[in-house]
C-alpha cells in the first residue's frame, strides 16, 4: 500500500482491494498481462504487492484454507477499526476477522453486513491505500449486489454516513439488486471494478490469459460495466466510463 497521506481517505472510503488465490504466482502472470502490473517480491506470508507505474494499486493473498472463496475483497478506510467493528455488530452485521495489526502498515479486519456481503476494515498506520485509483488499470468502483436494497441502505447509510452522504462527499461504492445482473441465488457480494479505457479489447485479452466473461457488457448509471472471472475463479469488473 501506499504510504500514509493523513487526508488521503476517511472513514468509509474504499481504499484498497486484494485477491485471495490458490496460486499466487499464476495471479502474478494473468494480472500482469491484462493491466500491466508489475510485482514486489512475495512477503513472508506470502501476499503480492501490484504496482501499477510503480505505485501500489492491489495485493494477491494466497489462500490458507481450500474452503475459503477465491474472491476479490474491498476494504474500506476505518481511522478506529475497533469502534467501527462495534459499529457494524451494532447495525446487524458480522465480524468475520477481528482487527488484527499487519506490522506497522496498518490494521486489518474482515465483516459481513447484516445480508452476509464480505467486506474488510483497513486501519492505516504507515500504509493508506491506493497509490493510484480511478485511472485505466487501477480500482475505480466497488458494486454492492444485494437482496434487500432498502436494508443495505439502512445499514451502510448508518455505518459510513459521512462518506455517503456528508459535505463534498463522492462515494466509489454503489448497491443494486442481485437479480438485476446475476442469478437470484447468487449471494449478497461486493465487486470490485476496475477502469478500462476499450471494454472490448481487455476482455479478450482476460479470454485470451485463461478467463472468461460471467456477464457481457451492460450499460449502468456509472459506466458501461462488464463482469469477468480470472483463471482462478475470482471475479471482477471492468468499467469504462
Amino acid at each position: 500500500m501506499a504510504e500514509n497521506r493523513a487526508s488521503a481517505y476517511t472513514e468509509g472510503v474504499p481504499c484498497w482491494v486484494d485477491a485471495q488465490l490458490p496460486d499466487v504466482a499464476a495471479g502474478t502472470r494473468f494480472y500482469g498481462g491484462l493491466f500491466g502490473w508489475t510485482f514486489d517480491p512475495a512477503r513472508d506470508d506470502g501476499t503480492v504487492l501490484a504496482r501499477l507505474g510503480g505505485d501500489p494499486v492491489a495485493a494477491l493473498v494466497p489462500k490458507r484454507d481450500g474452503r475459503m472463496p477465491t474472491v476479490w475483497t474491498v476494504y474500506f478506510t476505518a481511522p478506529d477499526a475497533a469502534a467501527l467493528a462495534r459499529r457494524i455488530e451494532t447495525g446487524g452485521g458480522q465480524l468475520l476477522t477481528p482487527p488484527r495489526p499487519d506490522g506497522d502498515r496498518g490494521t486489518a479486519a474482515l465483516a459481513a453486513d447484516s445480508q452476509g456481503a464480505v467486506f474488510a476494515l483497513w486501519q492505516p498506520g504507515t500504509c493508506a491505500g491506493f497509490g493510484r485509483s480511478h485511472e485505466p488499470s487501477a480500482f475505480t468502483w466497488a458494486e454492492l449486489y444485494t437482496r434487500d436494497t432498502d436494508a443495505a441502505d439502512a445499514f451502510y447509510g448508518d455505518l459510513f454516513h459521512d462518506a455517503l452522504f456528508g459535505p463534498g462527499a463522492e462515494p466509489d461504492f454503489g448497491r443494486a439488486p442481485v437479480s438485476s445482473v446475476f442469478p437470484a441465488e447468487m449471494p449478497p457480494h461486493f465487486l470490485v471494478h476496475f477502469l478500462v479505457g476499450d471494454c472490448d479489447a481487455v476482455l479478450g485479452d482476460a479470454v485470451r490469459l485463461g478467463g472468461r466473461v460471467q456477464v457481457p457488457p451492460f450499460e449502468t448509471s456509472y459506466g458501461s460495466v462488464a463482469v469477468v472471472t480470472d483463471d482462478q475463479g475470482a471475479s471482477f469488473a471492468l468499467l469504462r466510463r
